[in-house]
Protein backbone atom coordinates (compact mmCIF):
# COMPACT_ATOMS: atom_id res chain seq x y z
CA UNK A 1 0.00 0.00 0.00
CA UNK A 2 1.10 3.29 -1.17
CA UNK A 3 2.38 5.79 1.98
CA UNK A 4 -0.04 8.51 2.28
CA UNK A 5 2.25 11.93 1.96
CA UNK A 6 1.44 14.46 4.33
CA UNK A 7 1.88 18.44 3.41
CA UNK A 8 3.91 20.27 6.79
CA UNK A 9 2.53 23.44 7.93
CA UNK A 10 3.88 26.14 9.07
CA UNK A 11 3.36 27.44 13.23
CA UNK A 12 3.97 31.02 13.40
CA UNK A 13 5.57 31.43 17.15
CA UNK A 14 6.15 28.69 19.52
CA UNK A 15 7.12 25.06 19.23
CA UNK A 16 5.21 22.75 16.37
CA UNK A 17 3.48 20.09 18.03
CA UNK A 18 3.97 17.19 15.75
CA UNK A 19 7.12 16.39 13.38
CA UNK A 20 4.75 17.36 10.15
CA UNK A 21 4.60 21.00 11.63
CA UNK A 22 7.58 23.78 11.33
CA UNK A 23 7.46 27.07 13.41
CA UNK A 24 8.47 29.98 11.62
CA UNK A 25 10.63 31.05 14.65
CA UNK A 26 11.98 27.75 14.52
CA UNK A 27 13.47 28.70 10.65
CA UNK A 28 14.11 32.10 11.73
CA UNK A 29 16.19 31.15 14.58
CA UNK A 30 18.64 28.76 11.86
CA UNK A 31 21.39 31.24 10.83
CA UNK A 32 20.95 30.19 7.11
CA UNK A 33 17.71 31.37 6.80
CA UNK A 34 17.68 34.14 8.60
CA UNK A 35 20.97 35.33 6.23
CA UNK A 36 18.55 34.60 3.05
CA UNK A 37 15.80 36.88 4.52
CA UNK A 38 18.17 39.36 4.73
CA UNK A 39 19.45 38.76 1.26
CA UNK A 40 16.06 38.97 0.02
CA UNK A 41 15.26 42.43 1.62
CA UNK A 42 18.18 44.00 0.23
CA UNK A 43 17.80 42.64 -3.52
CA UNK A 44 14.22 43.96 -2.80
CA UNK A 45 15.28 47.81 -2.02
CA UNK A 46 17.81 47.69 -4.87
CA UNK A 47 14.91 46.74 -7.39
CA UNK A 48 12.57 49.09 -5.99
CA UNK A 49 15.05 51.82 -5.58
CA UNK A 50 16.19 50.98 -9.58
CA UNK A 51 12.70 50.70 -10.85
CA UNK A 52 11.36 54.30 -9.07
CA UNK A 53 13.74 55.82 -6.25
CA UNK A 54 11.37 58.79 -6.14
CA UNK A 55 8.57 56.41 -4.33
CA UNK A 56 11.22 54.52 -2.32
CA UNK A 57 12.64 57.27 -1.01
CA UNK A 58 9.30 59.09 -0.07
CA UNK A 59 8.37 55.70 2.13
CA UNK A 60 11.81 55.98 3.89
CA UNK A 61 10.39 59.47 4.86
CA UNK A 62 7.49 58.69 5.99
CA UNK A 63 7.39 60.60 9.87
CA UNK A 64 5.62 58.48 12.40
CA UNK A 65 5.84 60.34 15.64
CA UNK A 66 9.52 61.77 16.22
CA UNK A 67 11.39 60.17 13.71
CA UNK A 68 10.74 58.99 9.50
CA UNK A 69 10.62 55.49 8.59
CA UNK A 70 14.38 55.07 7.92
CA UNK A 71 15.72 56.33 11.28
CA UNK A 72 13.40 54.05 12.90
CA UNK A 73 14.98 51.02 11.23
CA UNK A 74 18.48 52.64 11.75
CA UNK A 75 18.23 53.62 15.08
CA UNK A 76 14.99 51.70 16.51
CA UNK A 77 15.22 48.22 15.35
CA UNK A 78 18.77 47.94 14.94
CA UNK A 79 18.61 48.14 18.41
CA UNK A 80 17.47 44.35 19.00
CA UNK A 81 20.20 43.02 16.14
CA UNK A 82 22.50 44.84 18.84
CA UNK A 83 21.22 43.17 21.67
CA UNK A 84 21.18 40.19 20.48
CA UNK A 85 25.15 40.47 19.75
CA UNK A 86 25.60 41.81 23.17
CA UNK A 87 24.13 38.73 24.92
CA UNK A 88 26.08 36.80 22.31
CA UNK A 89 28.93 38.82 24.00
CA UNK A 90 27.88 38.40 27.42
CA UNK A 91 27.60 34.44 26.87
CA UNK A 92 31.34 34.17 24.99
CA UNK A 93 33.19 36.50 28.06
CA UNK A 94 31.49 34.20 30.33
CA UNK A 95 31.54 30.59 29.57
CA UNK A 96 32.44 31.23 25.34
CA UNK A 97 35.59 31.33 23.55
CA UNK A 98 35.87 34.63 25.36
CA UNK A 99 36.59 33.37 28.36
CA UNK A 100 39.69 31.54 27.36
CA UNK A 101 42.39 34.22 27.11
CA UNK A 102 44.54 31.40 25.08
CA UNK A 103 42.42 30.14 22.90
CA UNK A 104 40.70 33.91 22.64
CA UNK A 105 44.04 35.70 21.28
CA UNK A 106 43.81 34.52 17.66
CA UNK A 107 40.58 35.89 17.00
CA UNK A 108 40.71 38.72 18.91
CA UNK A 109 44.10 39.97 17.53
CA UNK A 110 42.68 39.17 13.66
CA UNK A 111 39.47 40.90 14.55
CA UNK A 112 42.05 44.13 15.65
CA UNK A 113 44.15 43.51 12.91
CA UNK A 114 40.77 42.82 10.19
CA UNK A 115 39.57 46.43 11.53
CA UNK A 116 42.66 48.45 11.01
CA UNK A 117 43.96 47.26 7.42
CA UNK A 118 40.99 48.47 5.78
CA UNK A 119 40.91 51.67 7.18
CA UNK A 120 44.48 52.31 6.40
CA UNK A 121 43.51 51.08 2.75
CA UNK A 122 40.75 53.08 2.67
CA UNK A 123 42.46 56.23 4.48
CA UNK A 124 45.13 56.15 1.68
CA UNK A 125 43.24 55.50 -1.44
CA UNK A 126 41.28 58.81 0.11
CA UNK A 127 44.24 60.71 0.81
CA UNK A 128 45.48 60.68 -2.70
CA UNK A 129 42.62 62.37 -4.53
CA UNK A 130 40.58 65.52 -4.45
CA UNK A 131 37.45 64.29 -4.45
CA UNK A 132 38.36 61.81 -1.04
CA UNK A 133 35.92 61.84 1.61
CA UNK A 134 37.89 61.14 4.86
CA UNK A 135 35.12 59.95 6.85
CA UNK A 136 34.13 57.00 5.92
CA UNK A 137 37.22 55.02 7.08
CA UNK A 138 34.96 53.12 9.62
CA UNK A 139 32.58 51.64 6.75
CA UNK A 140 34.76 48.64 6.27
CA UNK A 141 35.85 47.46 9.29
CA UNK A 142 32.52 45.98 10.29
CA UNK A 143 31.79 42.68 9.68
CA UNK A 144 28.20 41.43 8.99
CA UNK A 145 27.95 37.92 11.74
CA UNK A 146 24.41 36.38 10.72
CA UNK A 147 25.21 36.63 6.97
CA UNK A 148 29.64 35.20 7.12
CA UNK A 149 28.23 32.42 9.47
CA UNK A 150 25.23 31.80 7.20
CA UNK A 151 27.94 31.45 3.73
CA UNK A 152 29.84 29.40 6.09
CA UNK A 153 27.19 27.01 7.18
CA UNK A 154 25.91 26.64 4.03
CA UNK A 155 29.01 26.11 1.54
CA UNK A 156 31.60 24.20 4.13
CA UNK A 157 29.54 21.47 6.66
CA UNK A 158 32.69 19.70 6.40
CA UNK A 159 35.12 22.02 8.16
CA UNK A 160 35.67 21.71 11.68
CA UNK A 161 33.10 23.82 14.41
CA UNK A 162 36.50 25.33 15.23
CA UNK A 163 36.34 27.40 12.85
CA UNK A 164 32.72 28.55 13.13
CA UNK A 165 33.79 29.67 16.61
CA UNK A 166 37.03 31.33 15.03
CA UNK A 167 34.36 33.20 12.81
CA UNK A 168 32.19 33.83 15.48
CA UNK A 169 34.45 35.45 17.61
CA UNK A 170 36.57 37.50 15.14
CA UNK A 171 32.69 38.59 13.80
CA UNK A 172 31.54 39.62 17.25
CA UNK A 173 34.89 41.06 18.50
CA UNK A 174 34.74 43.33 15.24
CA UNK A 175 31.42 44.56 16.02
CA UNK A 176 32.30 45.35 19.55
CA UNK A 177 34.84 47.49 17.56
CA UNK A 178 32.36 49.34 15.37
CA UNK A 179 30.03 49.51 18.50
CA UNK A 180 32.86 51.14 20.49
CA UNK A 181 33.28 53.98 16.55
CA UNK A 182 30.06 54.44 16.66
CA UNK A 183 29.97 55.72 20.32
CA UNK A 184 32.67 57.51 20.40
CA UNK A 185 33.40 59.10 16.20
CA UNK A 186 30.18 59.47 15.20
CA UNK A 187 28.77 61.21 18.44
CA UNK A 188 29.36 65.29 17.85
CA UNK A 189 27.22 67.00 21.22
CA UNK A 190 26.39 65.30 24.50
CA UNK A 191 23.17 65.68 25.91
CA UNK A 192 24.52 64.53 29.70
CA UNK A 193 20.77 64.64 31.56
CA UNK A 194 19.66 62.11 28.89
CA UNK A 195 23.32 60.24 29.22
CA UNK A 196 22.58 60.00 32.90
CA UNK A 197 18.98 59.06 32.41
CA UNK A 198 20.02 56.09 30.37
CA UNK A 199 22.81 55.24 32.58
CA UNK A 200 20.06 54.88 35.62
CA UNK A 201 17.55 52.42 33.03
CA UNK A 202 20.54 50.75 32.61
CA UNK A 203 21.59 50.28 36.56
CA UNK A 204 18.43 49.54 37.65
CA UNK A 205 18.38 46.82 34.28
CA UNK A 206 21.65 45.36 36.16
CA UNK A 207 20.31 45.55 40.00
CA UNK A 208 17.28 43.49 38.58
CA UNK A 209 19.07 40.96 36.98
CA UNK A 210 21.47 40.46 39.94
CA UNK A 211 18.13 40.30 42.15
CA UNK A 212 16.51 37.30 39.68
CA UNK A 213 13.61 39.07 38.80
CA UNK A 214 13.36 38.64 35.08
CA UNK A 215 9.36 39.72 34.60
CA UNK A 216 9.10 41.13 31.09
CA UNK A 217 6.57 43.59 32.51
CA UNK A 218 9.33 45.04 34.21
CA UNK A 219 12.01 45.01 31.99
CA UNK A 220 10.45 45.92 28.82
CA UNK A 221 9.84 49.69 30.18
CA UNK A 222 13.28 49.77 30.93
CA UNK A 223 14.90 49.00 27.35
CA UNK A 224 12.45 51.82 25.56
CA UNK A 225 13.50 54.24 28.24
CA UNK A 226 16.86 53.30 27.88
CA UNK A 227 16.71 53.20 24.00
CA UNK A 228 15.02 56.65 24.56
CA UNK A 229 17.51 58.38 26.56
CA UNK A 230 20.24 56.88 24.53
CA UNK A 231 19.03 58.38 21.39
CA UNK A 232 18.40 62.23 23.21
CA UNK A 233 21.38 62.20 24.36
CA UNK A 234 23.45 62.25 21.16
CA UNK A 235 24.82 59.09 21.15
CA UNK A 236 23.60 56.39 18.61
CA UNK A 237 20.79 54.71 20.28
CA UNK A 238 21.63 51.19 18.87
CA UNK A 239 24.55 51.64 21.82
CA UNK A 240 21.68 50.47 24.35
CA UNK A 241 20.90 47.64 22.96
CA UNK A 242 24.89 46.47 23.19
CA UNK A 243 24.88 47.79 26.99
CA UNK A 244 22.06 46.02 28.22
CA UNK A 245 22.70 42.85 26.51
CA UNK A 246 26.09 43.22 28.33
CA UNK A 247 24.43 43.66 32.07
CA UNK A 248 21.79 40.48 31.48
CA UNK A 249 22.51 37.65 33.80
CA UNK A 250 23.83 34.55 32.21
CA UNK A 251 25.22 31.47 34.58
CA UNK A 252 26.31 28.07 34.02
CA UNK A 253 23.85 26.99 36.77
CA UNK A 254 20.94 27.99 35.64
CA UNK A 255 19.08 25.79 32.75
CA UNK A 256 17.79 28.82 31.11
CA UNK A 257 19.40 31.64 32.01
CA UNK A 258 18.05 35.34 30.68
CA UNK A 259 20.69 35.40 27.96
CA UNK A 260 19.54 31.77 26.85
CA UNK A 261 16.06 32.70 27.11
CA UNK A 262 15.77 36.22 25.54
CA UNK A 263 18.42 35.00 22.77
CA UNK A 264 15.70 32.28 22.08
CA UNK A 265 12.68 34.58 21.43
CA UNK A 266 14.60 37.63 20.20
CA UNK A 267 16.74 36.10 17.23
CA UNK A 268 13.88 35.16 15.21
CA UNK A 269 12.22 38.95 15.33
CA UNK A 270 15.58 39.84 14.68
CA UNK A 271 16.19 37.84 11.74
CA UNK A 272 12.70 37.91 10.90
CA UNK A 273 11.56 41.62 10.93
CA UNK A 274 14.20 44.07 12.35
CA UNK A 275 17.19 43.45 10.45
CA UNK A 276 15.38 42.60 6.87
CA UNK A 277 13.41 45.83 7.82
CA UNK A 278 16.48 47.73 8.11
CA UNK A 279 18.44 46.30 4.68
CA UNK A 280 14.76 47.25 2.92
CA UNK A 281 15.22 50.84 4.43
CA UNK A 282 18.70 51.34 3.79
CA UNK A 283 20.22 49.13 0.89
CA UNK A 284 18.54 50.91 -2.09
CA UNK A 285 20.51 52.65 -4.23
CA UNK A 286 20.70 53.50 -7.60
CA UNK A 287 23.20 50.86 -9.57
CA UNK A 288 23.20 53.08 -12.83
CA UNK A 289 26.55 52.62 -15.52
CA UNK A 290 27.68 55.86 -13.24
CA UNK A 291 27.46 54.68 -10.05
CA UNK A 292 29.41 51.49 -10.87
CA UNK A 293 31.78 52.85 -12.79
CA UNK A 294 32.24 54.65 -9.85
CA UNK A 295 33.13 51.47 -7.76
CA UNK A 296 36.27 51.29 -9.76
CA UNK A 297 37.34 55.38 -10.33
CA UNK A 298 35.88 57.15 -7.12
CA UNK A 299 38.28 56.91 -3.90
CA UNK A 300 35.08 56.27 -1.53
CA UNK A 301 33.91 53.47 -3.08
CA UNK A 302 37.32 51.86 -4.26
CA UNK A 303 38.36 52.66 -0.85
CA UNK A 304 35.52 50.68 0.71
CA UNK A 305 35.33 47.94 -1.89
CA UNK A 306 38.95 47.52 -1.46
CA UNK A 307 38.92 47.30 2.41
CA UNK A 308 36.07 45.02 2.56
CA UNK A 309 37.33 42.57 0.01
CA UNK A 310 41.58 42.49 0.34
CA UNK A 311 41.71 44.68 3.85
CA UNK A 312 39.85 42.20 5.17
CA UNK A 313 41.69 39.40 4.02
CA UNK A 314 45.02 40.08 4.91
CA UNK A 315 44.28 41.74 8.45
CA UNK A 316 42.51 38.76 9.31
CA UNK A 317 45.23 36.08 7.71
CA UNK A 318 48.19 38.63 8.61
CA UNK A 319 47.10 38.95 12.16
CA UNK A 320 46.72 35.61 13.02
CA UNK A 321 49.82 34.27 10.99
CA UNK A 322 51.80 37.17 12.62
CA UNK A 323 50.18 36.15 16.58
CA UNK A 324 50.78 32.43 15.63
CA UNK A 325 54.66 33.30 15.53
CA UNK A 326 55.29 35.68 18.15
CA UNK A 327 53.28 33.68 20.97
CA UNK A 328 53.64 29.67 19.16
CA UNK A 329 50.05 29.90 19.71
CA UNK A 330 48.90 27.42 17.23
CA UNK A 331 45.45 26.98 15.86
CA UNK A 332 42.92 24.76 17.63
CA UNK A 333 40.60 21.90 16.46
CA UNK A 334 42.51 21.32 13.49
CA UNK A 335 42.04 24.18 11.36
CA UNK A 336 44.39 25.00 8.39
CA UNK A 337 45.80 28.10 7.48
CA UNK A 338 44.52 28.05 4.10
CA UNK A 339 40.95 27.85 6.29
CA UNK A 340 41.66 31.26 8.05
CA UNK A 341 42.72 33.01 4.42
CA UNK A 342 38.85 31.59 3.46
CA UNK A 343 37.29 33.30 6.94
CA UNK A 344 39.35 36.13 6.17
CA UNK A 345 37.18 36.71 3.00
CA UNK A 346 34.29 35.79 4.72
CA UNK A 347 34.93 38.36 7.10
CA UNK A 348 35.25 41.00 4.36
CA UNK A 349 30.73 40.96 4.23
CA UNK A 350 30.02 43.90 5.53
CA UNK A 351 26.19 44.50 4.71
CA UNK A 352 24.33 45.19 8.28
CA UNK A 353 26.65 47.47 10.51
CA UNK A 354 28.55 48.56 7.39
CA UNK A 355 25.39 50.22 6.06
CA UNK A 356 24.48 51.75 9.45
CA UNK A 357 28.52 53.13 9.60
CA UNK A 358 27.24 54.89 5.96
CA UNK A 359 24.73 56.24 7.25
CA UNK A 360 26.23 57.84 10.01
CA UNK A 361 29.60 58.79 8.27
CA UNK A 362 28.16 60.33 5.34
CA UNK A 363 25.51 62.41 6.90
CA UNK A 364 24.92 65.72 5.16
CA UNK A 365 26.79 64.07 1.59
CA UNK A 366 24.00 62.31 0.05
CA UNK A 367 26.10 61.56 -3.46
CA UNK A 368 28.85 59.67 -0.70
CA UNK A 369 26.31 57.96 0.86
CA UNK A 370 25.28 56.32 -2.90
CA UNK A 371 28.81 55.57 -3.19
CA UNK A 372 29.26 53.85 -0.52
CA UNK A 373 26.09 51.88 -0.28
CA UNK A 374 26.91 50.86 -3.54
CA UNK A 375 30.76 49.46 -2.39
CA UNK A 376 29.35 47.82 0.42
CA UNK A 377 27.25 46.08 -1.53
CA UNK A 378 29.21 45.24 -4.16
CA UNK A 379 32.66 44.57 -1.77
CA UNK A 380 30.15 42.23 0.18
CA UNK A 381 28.97 40.63 -2.52
CA UNK A 382 32.48 39.91 -3.97
CA UNK A 383 33.87 38.56 -0.65
CA UNK A 384 30.95 36.61 -0.49
CA UNK A 385 31.68 34.74 -4.20
CA UNK A 386 34.84 34.11 -3.51
CA UNK A 387 34.93 33.43 0.28
CA UNK A 388 32.58 30.73 -1.07
CA UNK A 389 34.97 29.12 -3.88
CA UNK A 390 37.31 29.40 -1.33
CA UNK A 391 35.67 27.13 1.23
CA UNK A 392 34.36 24.76 -1.32
CA UNK A 393 38.16 24.37 -2.31
CA UNK A 394 39.27 24.03 1.00
CA UNK A 395 36.35 21.12 1.68
CA UNK A 396 37.75 19.50 -1.50
CA UNK A 397 41.28 19.39 -0.39
CA UNK A 398 40.18 17.82 3.11
CA UNK A 399 37.82 15.43 1.61
CA UNK A 400 40.53 14.55 -1.00
CA UNK A 401 42.99 14.07 2.85
CA UNK A 402 40.80 11.84 4.40
CA UNK A 403 40.02 9.86 1.13
CA UNK A 404 43.57 8.88 0.54
CA UNK A 405 45.47 5.74 1.71
CA UNK A 406 47.68 5.58 4.56
CA UNK A 407 50.75 4.30 4.82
Amino acid sequence: MEKKRTRRTLVAFGPSDNQDQVAVADLLRNETVGGAVMLAAMVAALVWANISFEGYDAVRQIRVGPLDLQHWAADGLLTIFFFLAGLELKREFRSGSLSNPRQALLPIVAAFCGMAVPALIYVGINLTSPDANLAGWAVPMATDIAFAVAVLAVVAPGLPPSLRTFLLTLAIVDDLGAIVVIAIVFTSTLNWLALALAAACAGVWFFLQQRRLDKWWLHVPLFVGCWWFMHESGVHATIAGVLLGLLTRTSPYEDRDPVDRWSHFWAPVSAGFAVPVFALASAGVRLDPASLRSVLTHPVTLGISVGLVVGKTIGVFGGTWLTARITRTQLHGGVLWREIAAVGLLAGIGFTVALLVTELAFTGHPDDIDHAKAAVLLGSATAAVLATIFLRICVALRRRSAAAPTT
